[in-house]
């Protein structure tokens, strides 16, 4: 589990990461969490991704202005890009996470 401190040292130092904002007791975090992670692991491989537990860390919410689960926060060399809470559609991430990772990647 990671602190506060450093989740914000992994987005400042890495490339490319997706946040997955996660509750146990929400069935639509329960059923995206692996297509998410499939998505990255066979178009995206040089996304980290990174799981915080909503329930576990209310303050990683707080800092982040998380208002809903799952709540996903793709942040590209710093900065965040992409937003997508509740019912996030595969082919629309994709999508949107394939035009900033090929600008940075390519």
């Amino acid at each position: 589990m990671l602190s506060a401190g450093q989740l914000q040292a992994r987005l400042q130092s890495a490339t490319a990461v997706l946040v997955y904002f996660k509750n146990d007791n929400c069935a639509p975090c329960r059923v995206l969490r692996p297509k998410v992670r499939e998505l990255l692991d066979t178009s995206f491989p040089m996304v980290e991704m990174i799981v915080v537990d909503t329930v576990g860390q209310p303050e990683f919410a707080g800092a982040f202005q998380v208002y809903a689960n799952p709540t996903l926060l793709v942040f590209f060399e710093g900065k965040e890009y992409i937003r997508k809470s509740k019912f996030v559609a595969i082919p629309e991430l994709k999508a949107e996470i394939n035009r900033l990772y090929g600008m940075i990647f390519d």
